[in-house]
């Protein structure tokens, strides 16, 4: 089937490397809305998502980030722009964390339908369950109860993107 946003979803790629130029605000907000539109159980809306473009802040996130990795280097790839995702924690909404992935998921492909770079970064519900966590997210502007979901570092790529790797077989069972 021939269609401009199956493309897009096939061709989309993590981008692990990132030119240091800030995305610009125009762009930054069609990738914050596009979270927005992410499917929520009972539309519920849950997720918060915080954009953080401090380079203060972006080094505290990276230091967090990195107690909870044996990676080397900056667990963000050094991306000019992070994006965090939080939801409600289980015992007060069982849908929080599938609605902050499907939010992700939403941004990952508007980032690369309008040319910007994403990964997603896994450890935040780690680092937003220590102290300093639960400081940034009173920082934010957050509500309690919230856990992390994920974030993605979010850039111009640096380099081209690799064609896909082939898909395993059997990914799929059509069931009639």
């Amino acid at each position: 089937m021939d269609n401009e946003i199956l493309q897009a979803l096939c061709e989309r790629r993590s981008v692990r490397s990132f030119k240091q130029e800030q995305i610009k605000d125009e762009e930054l907000k069609a990738v914050l809305e596009a979270g927005t539109y992410a499917p929520t159980g009972m539309n519920r809306q849950d997720p918060w998502i915080v954009a953080v473009q401090n380079p203060a802040i972006i080094s505290q996130l990276v230091k967090l980030n990195s107690l909870f990795t044996e990676q080397e280097g900056n667990p963000y790839y050094d991306a000019p722009t992070i994006v965090l995702v939080f939801a409600s924690r289980p015992d007060t909404w069982p849908n929080g964390m599938a609605d902050g992935t499907l939010v992700l998921g939403n941004m990952m492909n508007a980032a690369h339908a309008i040319g910007l770079g994403s990964c997603w970064i896994n450890r935040e519900r780690q680092m937003f369950d220590t102290d300093e966590g639960r400081r940034l997210m009173v920082q934010f502007g957050l509500p309690d109860g919230l856990m992390g979901v994920g974030a993605l570092a979010l850039g111009y790529p640096a380099k081209s993107l690799p064609p896909a790797r082939p898909r395993k077989e059997n990914y799929y069972r059509i069931v009639k």
